[in-house]
């Protein structure tokens, strides 16, 4: 009997240890642009324990732009993508893809673009006949740059170079004349003088004031995984709560991340990415994004209410 006790009361402490991992659930993220600051909340939020805390458990998969991203969750191989140019989800939605808009990823940009310092190249209007980079088809960065096009009355190339490693890569090749970065990528060229920034995302009127990428969710995911993804979301708001502390530990888990020195980390948080551009409440100048979605050929014509409201399901916020 006191043996059958023993391994009674060994077996409750066993099963006790297994129900938290039996309850975590898991969700697979597809996140554009790995090493962003607002591409690593996921990252930074899984290296502190916030999402297991909420009984989530990630699986991330990095691709080079908002094109990749949104492919693995139409497909339904990826729950949810992060980083998808807004007017790219509109897109899709519109021709019937099963994707749902669940929070704003970056309201605003701290994306630029550049040419080499011995280019002739000096603003965004000296890029008449040269080629200018974005990353994939159907991204934020493509919308900017079809935006400058049509602001500034261009006659430059875009071409899709893929991530800011790859478009350096090209940019110091010759491959193309203008590329494009986010930090913390570029700063060292810069600070080395091997690059000069030539234009900025909110030159365009696109950026400013405009939820100009979004966090997507696969529709059948949403419908089947709701109660995780609530809770997801919850833990997402509470990273970034987490990388806005006074906390040195996130920034020390994000300089390791990208490999960078902690003082340019802090930097790039602090000098390009406030707050408010990772807000994920709201998505904002929604009538101003579809009319350029329109105006760029995203879109045929702009969402009607009731699509906007099947479109955008963004989970409220636990008070």
């Amino acid at each position: 009997m006191k043996i059958y006790g023993r391994l009674l009361a060994a077996s409750m402490l066993l099963n006790a240890a297994l129900v938290p991992a039996c309850a975590q659930e898991n969700l697979k993220l597809a996140v554009g642009q790995r090493g962003n600051w607002d591409t690593s909340i996921a990252h930074l939020g899984e290296k502190a324990g916030i999402f297991k805390k909420h009984g989530i458990e990630l699986e991330i998969v990095y691709t080079s732009g908002s094109g990749e991203t949104l492919q693995p969750v139409i497909a339904g191989s990826a729950d949810l993508g992060f980083a998808v140019g807004t007017q790219g989800a509109m897109a899709a939605y519109a021709k019937g893809a099963p994707v749902r808009i669940i929070g704003a990823e970056a309201t605003g940009a701290a994306d630029y673009w550049y040419a080499k310092a011995t280019s002739p190249i000096k603003t965004i209007k000296d890029t008449d006949g040269h080629t200018i980079a974005f990353s994939t088809q159907g991204s934020s960065t493509q919308s900017i740059v079809r935006a400058f096009i049509d602001e500034f009355k261009l006659t430059a190339k875009p071409v899709a170079t893929g991530n800011p490693s790859a478009t350096l890569t090209a940019v110091m090749t010759d491959q193309v004349d203008v590329g494009w970065a986010s930090p913390p990528f570029g700063l060292k060229e810069q600070e080395a003088g091997q690059i000069r920034v030539v234009a900025k995302a909110d030159q365009s009127a696109l950026v400013r004031g405009q939820t100009i990428r979004v966090i997507v969710a696969n529709a059948q995911s949403l419908a089947n995984k709701k109660d995780a993804i609530d809770r997801f979301m919850t833990a997402y708001r509470e990273t970034i709560d987490y990388m806005y502390s006074d906390n040195p530990q996130v920034l020390k888990d994000y300089a390791a991340f990208v490999q960078v020195p902690e003082a340019t980390a802090r930097r790039v948080r602090d000098e390009y990415f406030p707050k408010s551009l990772v807000d994920p409440d709201a998505i904002k100048g929604v009538e101003a994004v579809m009319n350029e979605a329109v105006t760029l050929k995203f879109l045929n014509a702009p969402l009607t209410p009731q699509q906007l409201a099947e479109l955008i399901q963004i989970p409220p916020r636990k008070r």
